[in-house]
C-alpha cells in the first residue's frame, strides 16, 4: 500500500487532493520584489507551495564549456554559464522567500544542486529536497539529501529505467523512504504526445512509490490528467505574466491559469473515487426518467393489449420495458385509462 508523506503538515497520497507546487525557477528575472509577487499570486491561486531553484552559475558549470544548439531550444544560441547566471536565485533571497510564503500559508523549498546547496537549504529549514532531472544520476547528492532524513522528490526525466533503479537504490539505501517520483519529459517545452502519462500507474507499481508529474506542457489538460492516472503531486512552472519573458517563461502559467489547475485538478481526483456499479443514493430520483410501459389509448377489459394501444415511455412508473414484448397480444385484465402505468395486475 502506498503510503502518505507529511511534507510541513500537509500530507500528501493517493486519499488526498494533488499537491500543488508552482515552480518559480529563474522567472523572478533578477528581481526580489517579483519574487515576492509570484510568491503571492501562487498562493492566491491555491497552490500548495512554491519551489526555488538553489545553485550559481559556477557551481553547474564553467564560462565557454557549452553553447546550445539545439534548433527546438527556447535557447538555442545561448551559452549555458550565461543562461544559469541569468536564471539563478540569489541565496540571501531564499530566506525572505521562504518566509513570505509562510506567511501566505504555503510550503517553500528548493532544488539543490550540489551538496553546499543542501547544507544551504537545511538552515533555512526546508521541510523536503527537491532533485531536478538532470541531477537523479547524482548519487553523492542523492545520499546527501537523503542523509536529512527529510522527504524528497525526484524528477525521472531524461533517464534510462537502469538510471531510475539505481537512483531509488541509492535514496533507500541511504535511509530515505519517504520519497516521490515525478514522471517528467526533459523538454522545454514538452508536448503533449511526448508526456507518456500513461507510465505514471506503471512506475508507481514499478517502485513501490507516489508518482506524480512535473510538467513542462502548455495548458492544463496534462496536469489535470495526470491526477486521473493517479498522480499525487503536480510541479509546473509559473509566472505573473508569460509576456514579461524570462527563461522559463514561455512555458510557465500565469496565476488564473494556476488557479484552474489547483481547481481541476481536485475535481479530477474527486471524480476518481471507487469502483461502483448499481444505483448510487444520489441517483434514486431519477430512476423514475428511465422508460416503462403505458397505456397510449384507453382499453377495454378483455382487449388485447397491442403496439397501437401501448408504448414504452417515460417516466419509469410501469412496467420495465423489458416487459413490453412479452405482454403483447395479452388480453387486459380491467379497463386501462390512457396514461396509466402498466402493472402486473392489469394483464
Amino acid at each position: 500500500m502506498i503510503q502518505d508523506i507529511n511534507i510541513a503538515g500537509r500530507l500528501v497520497g493517493p486519499n488526498h487532493k494533488p499537491f500543488i507546487i508552482a515552480e518559480m525557477s529563474g522567472n523572478h528575472n533578477h528581481s526580489l520584489e517579483r519574487a515576492l509577487a509570484i510568491v503571492d499570486a501562487a498562493a492566491d491561486a491555491g497552490a500548495d507551495a512554491i519551489k526555488l531553484q538553489t545553485y550559481t552559475a559556477d557551481t553547474m558549470t564553467l564560462p565557454g564549456a557549452f553553447t546550445i544548439e539545439d534548433e527546438n531550444s527556447l535557447w538555442k544560441g545561448r551559452e549555458l554559464y550565461d543562461l544559469y547566471k541569468e536564471a539563478y536565485t540569489p541565496w540571501e533571497w531564499h530566506k525572505p522567500i521562504f518566509e513570505r510564503a509562510k506567511e501566505r500559508g504555503m510550503i517553500a523549498f528548493s532544488s539543490p544542486f550540489d551538496e553546499s546547496a543542501v547544507d544551504f537549504l537545511e538552515e533555512l529549514g526546508a521541510p523536503v529536497h527537491k532533485i531536478a532531472s538532470f541531477e537523479n544520476t547524482d548519487h553523492p547528492l542523492l545520499r546527501k539529501v537523503a542523509a536529512t532524513g527529510k522527504p524528497v522528490i525526484m524528477s525521472t526525466g531524461a533517464a534510462t529505467l537502469t538510471e531510475l533503479d539505481e537512483a531509488v537504490r541509492v535514496l533507500r539505501e541511504a535511509g530515505c523512504e519517504q520519497f516521490i517520483l515525478l514522471k517528467c519529459t526533459s523538454t522545454y517545452p514538452s508536448t503533449p504526445e511526448n508526456s507518456n502519462l500513461a507510465t505514471i500507474p506503471h512506475m508507481r507499481e514499478l517502485f513501490g512509490v507516489q508518482v506524480g508529474l512535473s510538467d513542462h506542457t502548455m495548458g492544463v489538460g496534462a496536469a489535470v490528467a495526470a491526477v486521473a492516472l493517479g498522480a499525487t503531486v503536480i510541479e509546473k512552472h509559473f509566472t505573473l505574466l508569460r509576456a514579461d519573458g524570462g527563461v522559463d517563461s514561455a512555458f510557465s502559467l500565469e496565476p488564473q491559469e494556476l488557479h484552474a489547475l489547483v481547481v481541476e485538478s481536485e475535481r479530477a481526483w474527486q471524480a476518481l473515487g471507487h469502483v461502483q456499479y448499481g444505483v448510487q443514493r444520489a441517483e434514486e430520483k431519477s430512476r423514475m426518467f428511465k422508460r416503462s410501459v403505458y397505456a397510449a389509448k384507453d382499453i377495454t377489459a378483455g382487449e388485447a393489449l397491442t403496439k397501437d394501444n401501448i408504448r414504452v415511455i417515460r417516466p419509469g412508473l410501469g412496467l420495465a420495458p423489458k416487459h413490453y414484448e412479452e405482454i403483447l397480444g395479452k388480453p387486459a385484465a380491467k379497463a386501462i385509462k390512457a396514461g396509466t402505468p402498466l402493472s402486473w395486475d392489469m394483464v
